[in-house]
């Protein structure tokens, strides 16, 4: 692996805050924010040239991290490859295809059970093209070496959109959510469609059948990605929210006891905005303690904002603010071992030029300053920066590099310094 250690602007040891960056109108506002101190380090990408939309998990003593990367065959290969904390194993690919559904927002992934299956999902083109297309789902029981025939996990069929997938490992095999646009379609009887993207979900059984499709919200916002946890009453999914006054804040959904609560907004922000704006949130959850992030440009002020919950996401407290005054959201979430978590996101600079930062905020709102990880940009081809946790207790960072001839999947390791 080649090691190198990364600075902004130069390679030596980080361990720099943003001046200046305090959150503004934040739930700790007068406190000093304490200085978050890490160092990176670039980790040697498994990816090739013409790469984007990475997408990391971890398992055990492993993160596997997957990948689009357009093929010389033609169409895109959907590749991945597993990092042990010193070498990545050689890239494999899971599917190839020439009409797979590539999108900057829209991504496929790549997620673990605790039985060691591996489950992977793409989108895929159907006959009517455009935004014509559904979820395969695919397990692999050897490592990736195989896999199984792709699966879809909708019942429907109608050429509208299926996508958003966030996966998470269930008792009974991987549970998928997704966005599903049938409600676009006419009706069989001739019926107008009422345009209105719903929330669903479903679990593949590692044996036998899948379990049955179930409708989480009849009516949510068309393109942000959605993001699942599981929390000791069972698993919790937050999605972007859609009221019939184009009202569009975060969500949170949970079972309990087998059965799915109605959506109840995790805070209401009130962003009233006719479109979508295409910026999911993210959570992380252990035992009943549940953390959200998500972007909001309510009032058309643009903020990164983080809630805590202590009862399982049944009730949250007042969030904290956490950019630094122009974000763009693009938001990822970990949780730490102390219980506190490190949220990233992505701030413009001026024009389209962009960086990723992190800070950590702790369950009482207390925050760090916050560490710009790389420099990025804000144009769509840049992506979502994911991040995870390794069993060492340090970050691996993936995003897609756009500066250069072409686009590539980057990666780099950090490590907070205590």
């Amino acid at each position: 692996m080649i090691r190198k250690t990364l600075s902004i602007g130069a390679f030596s040891v980080l361990l720099v805050s943003c001046a200046g960056d305090a959150p503004a109108g934040d739930a700790s506002a007068g406190d000093t924010p304490r200085v978050l101190a890490v160092s990176m380090e670039a980790v040697a990408s498994p990816a090739g040239p013409k790469s984007g939309e990475p997408f990391v998990s971890a398992s055990g003593d492993h993160i596997y991290m997957s990948w689009l990367e357009a093929s010389a065959e033609g169409g895109h290969d959907l590749r991945f490859a597993r990092f042990d904390g010193t070498d990545w194993t050689p890239a494999a690919t899971i599917a190839h295809s020439e009409s797979f559904f590539v999108n900057w927002a829209d991504f496929p992934s790549l997620t673990p059970s605790p039985d060691g299956t591996l489950w992977a999902h793409w989108l895929q083109r159907g006959q009517d093209g455009g935004y014509d297309y559904g979820v395969r789902v695919a397990r692999s029981s050897d490592e990736g070496a195989t896999w199984s025939e792709p699966w879809t996990p909708h019942d429907d069929e109608s050429p509208t959109e299926h996508g958003f997938v966030s996966a998470l490992a269930t008792d009974d095999g991987m549970g998928f959510v997704w966005l599903d646009g049938r409600t676009y379609a006419a009706g069989a009887d001739g019926s107008e469609p009422r345009r209105e993207m719903t929330l669903r979900y479903r679990v593949a059984g590692t044996a036998g059948l899948p379990g049955p499709e179930t409708l989480l919200d009849g009516r949510v916002c068309d393109c942000c990605q959605t993001d699942a946890a599981m929390a000791a009453s069972g698993p919790v999914v937050v999605y972007r929210n859609r009221s019939d006054a184009e009202i569009r804040d975060i969500y949170i959904t949970r079972m309990v006891d087998g059965v799915w609560t109605e959506g109840a907004p995790v805070h209401g922000d009130g962003w009233e905005i006719a479109g979508c704006p295409v910026n999911g949130p993210a959570v992380v959850a252990e035992g009943r303690e549940v953390a959200v992030a998500w972007f909001t440009a309510a009032g058309d002020v643009p903020h990164v904002k983080v809630a805590f919950s202590s009862d399982g996401g049944a009730t949250f407290g007042a969030p904290t603010v956490v950019d630094g005054g122009n974000p763009a959201g693009r938001v990822d979430l970990v949780r730490t071992q102390t219980g506190s978590v490190l949220v990233s996101w992505l701030e413009r600079t001026g024009g389209e030029n962009a960086e990723v930062r992190l800070r950590e905020v702790s369950g009482d709102g207390t925050t760090s300053e916050s560490v710009t990880l790389t420099g990025s940009s804000a144009e769509r081809a840049s992506g979502f920066p994911r991040m995870v946790e390794a069993p060492d207790g340090t970050l691996l960072m993936a995003w897609t590099d756009v500066i250069g001839d072409a686009p590539q999947v980057r990666v780099t390791r950090i490590e907070r310094e205590r």
